[in-house]
């Protein structure tokens, strides 16, 4: 395992990566990158009291918040990782176990995996129609540098009201 799933009962939000990038698997932390979006869009959604530091991420339990991947046996940017990387039967019992009241697939490429799609084509950003479970579910343009020509932080600010109101 590259990184540890963060996960408990009662939380409101779990976010789901794709799999870890090279930087977050040399540092061993979650969205380590330094130009990655995610520590920023948390404080942004209201979701933690400051922006906390990726090194800091077993943390974010205090604040109702989890973290797993669909890879996580495998590291990379997303052109990297195979079909067989991503578990999503082992991804789905996790989310049904723990029953989060939100989980936030952090790119379509993550929701596409869960899917089990051949194309991101069909995913839309922002809340999902299908629940996994009780679990109400949002894809959020990934906060990935890599990714940034596809950066909105609107679908990120969108599920922090959802959350916000639970």
């Amino acid at each position: 395992m590259v990184l540890p799933d963060i996960l408990a009962n009662g939380l409101k939000v779990v976010f789901c990566g794709t799999a870890p990038g090279n930087v977050s698997a040399r540092e061993g932390a979650y969205y380590a990158n330094n130009s990655n979006k995610f520590w920023e869009m948390l404080h942004k959604m209201g979701l933690t009291k400051e922006k906390m530091a990726a090194k800091d991420f077993h943390k974010v339990l205090a604040a109702g918040i989890g973290l797993t991947d669909m890879a996580k046996e495998q590291f990379g940017m997303d052109k990297v990782l195979k079909k067989h990387d991503f578990d999503s039967e082992a991804f789905e019992k996790k989310i049904l176990k723990y029953q989060p009241k939100v989980l936030c697939f952090t790119s379509k490429k993550a929701a596409q995996s869960y899917y089990g799609l051949s194309s991101s084509a069909d995913i839309h950003y922002g809340r999902q129609d299908k629940t996994i479970g009780k679990t109400v579910v949002f894809v959020l343009p990934s906060p990935s540098p890599a990714a940034i020509r596809w950066w909105d932080e609107r679908f990120w600010l969108e599920a922090g009201t959802f959350i916000n109101t639970l």
